[in-house]
């Protein structure tokens, strides 16, 4: 439990086996319609801790953007201050609305001159279904970054984000950038034809690689 304001917020460590003192972690959460538990959060959590490095999930099922960015913020001071599991070195990463939320309190650390090695953006929501042109808006988070590396995971079919849009704003972005895109993957990274567990064992080894080069 990890209070909030006059709340409290559920989260869970996913501890590596041989945490080391010098600890690298992952904070990650979900998108709007989801908790903590999905399936693609828990199966990278493990993954992470396989690889040696801590993960702290958390559940905030608000749909308000700036409660969730609230909300994420007292979880990396909550991380960063822990007694037993408190990191050297911190990403932010999501699911959906969740990586916009990493992206706005990643922004907002810089402002504070708190680091972050990376971003992590699964299924980046850069526009509404539908209408394309809001990718402007939404991707004002992104450009504002600088420094700290992101890694988007996108489905080609992602109908909240359109291939050719985000790859119109990297090279905008002040900070580096990759995608890895899974092929006709819709917004959940769900294919037809394919197991979702398929999917992961596509995905998982892209994220570990990349948090392990930037951490």
């Amino acid at each position: 439990s990890i209070p909030f304001e006059q709340k409290e917020l559920e989260g869970a460590f996913t501890v590596p086996a041989d945490l080391s003192a010098e600890c690298t972690a992952v904070v990650l959460t979900h998108g709007a319609g989801g908790d903590m538990h999905a399936r693609q959060l828990e199966s990278l959590a493990h993954a992470l801790a396989r690889s040696g490095v801590l993960c702290l999930r958390f559940s905030c099922r608000a749909v308000n953007f700036m409660y969730r960015c609230r909300a994420y913020h007292t979880v990396v001071n909550y991380l960063k201050s822990h007694e037993r599991f408190a990191p050297n070195r911190i990403f932010l990463g999501g699911r959906s609305m969740g990586a916009r939320t990493a992206v706005a309190v990643c922004e907002r650390m810089q402002r504070q001159k708190a680091a972050v090695q990376g971003v992590l953006c699964l299924s980046f929501p850069l526009h509404l279904p539908g209408k394309p042109l809001t990718y402007v808006e939404r991707s004002r988070g992104l450009i504002a970054l600088s420094e700290t590396s992101v890694l988007f995971v996108s489905g080609t079919t992602d109908n909240l984000c359109e291939k050719r849009l985000l790859e119109t704003i990297r090279p905008v972005m002040k900070t580096p950038s990759v995608v890895h895109w899974v092929k006709d993957a819709n917004h959940g990274l769900k294919v037809r034809g394919r197991t979702e567990e398929s999917v992961l064992e596509e995905v998982n080894p892209q994220i570990i690689a990349w948090v392990l080069q930037h951490k």
